[in-house]
């Protein structure tokens, strides 16, 4: 993993930055698992539902396996790949039936290496397997919350999930938030840390790479009139005056918005702790 940091010719450059991860292969994404991608730029029915999204690059999704279904059948790593719709990297996996899929990338992972997805196999980085079968304290990444469902949690650049214990019928889980939470020990999960940990490191350096990145400009709210902004008003810079508060008046930063009584509550432990 490397970062290259550009000479500071001209503003834009002065604090760029790009992520090259080790064993990036230099081909060409897998046609068969390619789809379109079309852009909606944050609109629905025309009207901007999403404020601050539009333009960006050309891209197509990459179909990606996150149930790796395919037990017992042994599958080796063909390439690397950069995804453009994900933080983290992806995997060309040529299985032994001669099925090709693309699985997220852990943190190691390499060129030729040999995975495989069973209720029980070896306690190997890549490997995916039932969470009662793994040993308590191990990294795991790419979680499913329901069986069968696929992985939901932890597929993020860099980011993984502790074992923490197994209780009955659950197992504990400790979330890179702090959170602990209990997920049935009969869904499955990949063993390590997901790939690219560096990708928080990256720094965009000028406005034009974030349009590349389907990101619009953002404006203060106290930089607008009162009819646009809460925040907005006043003679020179004034203060806001009130809790800070989203465009339509609610409440914002702190205010808490998960459902007092959402139905996995009975499935935290513990919360993450207070920043």
């Amino acid at each position: 993993m490397a970062i290259k940091i550009y000479k500071k010719n001209h503003a834009g450059r002065r604090f760029m930055s790009v992520i090259k991860p080790d064993g990036v292969t230099d081909k060409r994404p897998e046609k068969s698992l390619l789809a379109p991608h079309p852009k909606k730029a944050g609109r629905s029915g025309g009207k901007i539902s999403v404020r601050h999204q539009g333009g960006g690059h050309k891209r197509r999704y990459r179909i990606v396996d996150f149930h790796q279904d395919k037990l017992g059948i042994p599958g080796r790593i063909s390439a690397l790949e950069k995804d453009p719709n994900r933080s983290g990297l992806i995997a060309l996996v040529h299985y032994a039936d001669g099925e090709k899929r693309y699985v997220l990338a852990t943190d190691g992972m390499k060129r030729g290496q040999e995975i495989i997805s069973g209720e029980v196999t070896p306690i190997e980085n890549g490997n995916r397997l039932l969470l009662k079968n793994i040993p308590i304290g191990t990294s795991i990444c790419n979680i499913e919350m329901k069986i069968g469902k696929g992985g939901q949690i932890v597929r993020s650049a860099g980011s993984r999930a502790t074992l923490m214990a197994l209780d009955g019928a659950m197992a504990q889980i400790k979330l890179s938030s702090g959170e602990i939470r209990l997920i049935s020990k009969d869904c499955y999960a990949t063993l390590g840390q997901v790939s690219n940990f560096e990708h928080s490191a990256e720094r965009i350096g000028k406005a034009g790479r974030a349009r590349w990145l389907n990101r619009r400009p953002t404006v203060r709210g106290s930089a607008m009139n009162p009819v646009d902004h809460p925040h907005g008003g006043g003679e020179g810079r004034q203060p806001i005056g009130m809790h800070p508060r989203t465009p339509w008046g609610k409440l914002a930063l702190g205010k808490k918005t998960r459902a007092k009584k959402h139905k996995s509550n009975k499935y935290i432990i513990s919360r993450r702790p207070k920043k």
